[in-house]
């Protein structure tokens, strides 16, 4: 019967990532997620980097800017000082203090030139500003940037107050130091040794923190693109999820609910991630369902026409046990009822079976099992219960452990069993059965021939069907249900093996089973 579940390949209507190759679900959604994050991490690395190599030329601007009105200094007399540290701090923008030996102030260029730099009060200036300040101490803390000083004008305003200035007396070499002004632009000093006093200039470099917040904006603004860029990928990646799940979902529903033959399973067979897979499982799995569910009901209608038969025997024998009053023909009708009680018996115990092997086999814990061993046991028990003109049973053992195979010994030995009694059945009187196994490449093969009138061409896959029955003559009638060869059958291929029949090439006529199983690894 034809499968119910139309599964469908076309996938067109559902939008494709063609730009992600083979890469899995996981990988897409890691790939957004981490993208961003790593944007915004080097985004953040790079303002680290470059505030804090400008930071460090804005040092060292200063400090050759001191060491430039040092040395001018060291050229002109001790009276033109004064008037030389103005003129600088006019082109520098810096103010210039110089300390004498006992760390007292002698000379300061504002008293000449007046402020070149005004500290702001944060108070007075717009609410941008507090925006920007806010925005540069989240940024400290997410860089784990180093505290400042707040800078402070010193009273009275000697060396002493200056800790650079007291370091580059003791070292003798220029130091460097950097403070926070009240809106938190960056004040820089430097303090030069210079004949037992020291030269410091200060500035408030506000162009300093006008560059780091452009460079900020700039990388804000790119990375508020990259988050929409990553919030539309996000949504284009979850409509290529939802939409998928959404078909599945539905035909999953209405496979459950049975009410329509056909259900449209898509399989996305364009897509190779977890979703494809999905589809393409859930696809297989409503096909394998709608057949086994069409099995079932050909198996009920196949069990109800079999019964049939032998109970309208039973029945008529046994309404006609009524009416008959000769003995011997109420004899025969007795053993005709008792003939069918024992057809109906057989019948119902090889459906039985029949219906659980396939469930056992699924369920089943399979074992190492030696199929020369097994052949054995079934062979001696088959002379035991040999009955007079039966065939003979020859068997050519294979090595021990030669022939070994992973399954269930009692569903093997079920399925060899149904070949063996087929093949006997089969032979002539006397004849001889052989039966051989042996390892060949990595599976085995188990051949059971016999001296029959072998299978016609066009019945040898109708034989392994569910209550086929062509049986030879002579056999009485009942005796085979016609479900042994669909059960040896049902039991290999739950082995992941293979069941088929030809014509001997060794003899005359006759019927040649093969039976091929995956061979178990060697211990």
């Amino acid at each position: 019967m034809a499968s119910a579940i139309d599964s469908t390949s076309s996938d067109a209507a559902d939008p494709q990532l063609s730009w992600s190759g083979r890469w899995t679900l996981t990988h897409r959604i890691l790939a957004v997620n981490v993208l961003t994050l790593l944007l915004v991490a080097l985004s953040t690395l790079y303002l680290d980097v470059f505030r804090n190599r400008l930071s460090k030329e804005r040092t060292h601007q200063t400090r050759v800017e001191t060491e430039t009105a040092l040395a001018a200094m060291s050229h002109v007399p001790a009276k033109e000082w004064p008037a030389l540290l103005a003129t600088t701090s006019k082109v520098t923008g810096d103010r210039y203090r110089l300390y004498g030996r006992d760390g007292s102030l002698r000379i300061d260029s504002w008293r000449m030139t007046g402020p070149t730099y005004q500290l702001r009060d944060p108070k007075n200036e717009k609410w941008t500003q507090n925006v920007g300040r806010a925005l540069d101490r989240g940024f400290n803390v997410l860089v784990g940037a180093r505290s400042l000083e707040d800078y402070a004008e010193p009273n009275p305003d000697r060396l002493p107050a200056w800790p650079e200035g007291i370091a580059a007396s003791k070292l003798g070499r220029p130091v460097n130091e950097v403070r926070n002004a009240p809106d938190l632009t960056p004040v820089i000093s430097s303090a030069v040794p210079f004949d037992g006093g020291v030269l410091l200039a200060t500035d408030n470099d506000r162009t300093f923190t006008k560059t780091v917040r452009r460079q900020r904006a700039w990388i804000v603004a790119a990375m508020a693109l990259l988050v929409a860029l990553s919030v539309l990928l996000s949504m284009f990646l979850a409509r290529t999820i939802v939409r998928p799940l959404r078909r599945l979902a539905i035909a999953a529903h209405r496979v459950r609910l049975g009410r329509s033959r056909e259900v449209n399973v898509p399989r996305l067979p364009r897509r190779s991630d977890e979703i494809g897979l999905l589809a393409r499982s859930v696809s297989d799995m409503s096909q394998s369902l709608r057949q086994r569910i069409d099995n079932i009901e050909a198996f009920a209608a196949d069990v109800t026409h079999e019964l049939k038969n032998p109970l309208a025997s039973l029945r008529s024998a046994v309404e006609g046990l009524d009416r008959v009053e000769d003995p011997e023909l109420r004899q025969r009708l007795m053993t005709i009822a008792r003939e069918d009680v024992a057809r109906l018996d057989r019948l119902i115990n090889d459906i039985s079976e029949a219906a659980r092997t396939d469930a056992e086999i699924h369920r089943a814990t399979f074992e190492r099992v030696d199929l020369g061993t097994l052949i054995e046991q079934i062979v001696s028990s088959w002379e035991t219960r040999r009955e007079k003109g039966d065939a003979r049973i020859a068997f050519a053992r294979p090595r021990k452990d030669t022939a070994v195979v992973m399954g269930k010994p009692d569903r093997l030995a079920r399925a060899i069993n149904a070949i063996i009694d087929n093949a006997v059945s089969f032979s002539p009187p006397g004849g001889l059965v052989e039966i051989a196994a042996a390892h060949v490449g990595d599976e085995v093969r188990i051949r059971i021939d016999d001296e029959g009138p072998g299978v016609p061409q066009e019945a040898r896959e109708a034989i392994f069907n569910r209550f086929h029955s062509v049986r030879p003559e002579g056999e009485n009638f009942g005796r085979h249900s016609g479900l042994g060869l669909a059960i040896a059958q049902a039991i290999v291929k739950g082995h992941d093996g293979e069941i088929d029949v030809h014509d001997r090439d060794d003899a005359p006529s006759g019927a040649r089973f093969t039976i091929r199983l995956p061979a178990a690894d060697r211990e």
